[in-house]
């Protein structure tokens, strides 16, 4: 008799909706807006990686000529271009990151 009361209890206070004021959702935003610049190109793209790639922008830009086509261009077409391995695999993982909408080069990182 004691275990049907404590179930009907226990259902009551599953069943009872909370009210507004109880219940509190965190709130996992910034106060300002985040730095991104509006339009994206190769050299954009290749300062935000940092990491010294972004001295191949001309290479890149006078070969490639958009961000699109570097951004399906694999490792081969980049090795033929003279760009280290180092380099290439910083590219390639960038450019992953970018494509799934996980990363993108913040407007302070490039540099004017």
């Amino acid at each position: 008799m004691a275990w049907m009361r404590l179930i009907q209890s226990a259902r009551s206070v599953l069943r009872a909706e909370p009210t507004p004021s109880t219940v509190n959702f965190p709130r996992f935003y910034s106060k300002s807006a985040a730095p991104y610049p509006v339009k994206v190109g190769i050299p954009e793209f290749l300062s935000g990686i940092g990491g010294g790639v972004e001295t191949h922008i001309a290479k890149l830009e006078t070969e490639l000529g958009d961000l699109p086509k570097l951004l399906v261009t694999r490792t081969l077409r980049l090795k033929k271009f003279g760009i280290p391995c180092k380099h290439r695999k910083l590219i390639l993982k960038y450019s992953h990151k970018y494509r799934l909408g996980l990363w993108k080069p913040r407007a302070d990182a490039i540099k004017a």
